[in-house]
């Protein structure tokens, strides 16, 4: 078991200068604890995300932090110039120290693609042509590449990542017979949703991965992703996820809310309790989160968990102490496990 972190940096109690040094100093205490990644979201014209940049952003955390690893999760393909994002991974990853990751997906808001002129119709096949084109890049001397949305003839690559043949991939996936692609191409994934339906597509990555007879010991990480909300009591915990859940609904539901539609996969509900209730949240104290986070990988069976600790109106200290109970109380799991292991 290893441990991550998601941020959507949506809008919080702070102007926004003052919210991204603020992040730039969470992320410095998320790599002293010894987390494995930081993961960020990208998301455009809405207070969900205020960091709508990755690679912006991204750029920046190289330069606070020494040991954590860090990505898009995910980079919108379709709203990305593929020759240009290839090149922005390759400068992060040396900017880094080959500590970069790539999140690739297609994009969950039509609205979002909409204000970049991305028929959201035509978002799946720009998506594939984009990844493919990106990879060549990533990997190849020169890109040739004939598509509907993207054609390049002998195109030079100079750049190329620290990390060869590239960074590690991941990919989001909503539901099991998603999980057939990325268990062929040994891409990590990641899942919200209810615990079964994880447990599905675990599941299924399983078998699509010996079925592709790649071996057991090379699997790449099976992620859930969750809130968490850590405090000294679970009544505490519960109160302070309780007070800060309305802002970051609010800020999820904008866009969706302007145009009278609905998520397709990632529908959240409008109330705190009901989103621990569902399994989406963890809330409480060191030895209740401990039990929690141990029994819910198990279920789903994940290999890597990834903790959203800041959301809404959380101050900076209330996150910093919540994330710190989880780092004494949760990530020596790890290393426990690692111990059984020798």
């Amino acid at each position: 078991m290893q441990f991550g972190i998601f941020d959507q940096n949506d809008r919080g109690p702070y102007p926004l200068s003052e919210q991204y040094e603020k992040r730039l100093k969470l992320i410095e205490f998320y790599d002293h604890a010894g987390f494995r990644t930081y993961h960020m979201s990208e998301h455009h014209s809405t207070p969900l995300n205020l960091t709508p940049s990755p690679s912006v952003f991204l750029a920046a955390v190289t330069q606070r932090t020494t040991r954590i690893r860090l990505g898009a999760l995910v980079y919108v393909l379709p709203t990305h110039h593929p020759l240009r994002l290839a090149e922005e991974i390759c400068m992060l990853d040396h900017l880094s120290g080959g500590r970069i990751e790539i999140g690739i997906g297609r994009g969950a808001s039509p609205h979002e693609l909409d204000y970049f002129g991305v028929d959201s119709d035509q978002a799946q096949a720009m998506y594939v042509e984009v990844y493919n084109v990106i990879m060549q890049a990533l990997t190849k001397d020169q890109v040739n590449f004939s598509g509907k949305h993207f054609t390049y003839k002998n195109v030079p690559i100079d750049l190329k990542p620290a990390q060869l043949p590239h960074p590690p991939l991941w990919y989001a996936v909503p539901v099991p017979e998603g999980a057939a692609w990325p268990a062929q191409s040994r891409i990590n994934i990641v899942c919200g949703g209810p615990i079964p339906r994880v447990r599905e597509i675990t599941d299924r990555y399983r078998a699509e991965w010996a079925a592709a007879g790649h071996a057991a010991e090379q699997m790449p990480l099976l992620g859930i992703n969750r809130f968490v909300v850590c405090a000294d009591t679970d009544r505490e915990a519960m109160a302070l996820g309780r007070r800060a859940w309305p802002s970051f609904y609010k800020s999820f539901m904008k866009l969706w809310n302007l145009h009278g539609t609905q998520p397709r996969y990632a529908r959240i509900p409008d109330d705190f309790e009901t989103v621990v209730k569902n399994g989406g949240g963890i809330v409480g104290s060191p030895g209740t989160i401990r039990e929690q986070v141990s029994r819910m990988a198990n279920e789903a069976g994940a290999t890597y968990f990834i903790s959203q600790f800041s959301f809404g109106d959380l101050t900076q200290d209330e996150v910093l102490h919540s994330a710190g109970i989880f780092a004494r109380e949760v990530l020596p799991l790890a290393r426990e496990r690692v111990a059984q292991a020798v």
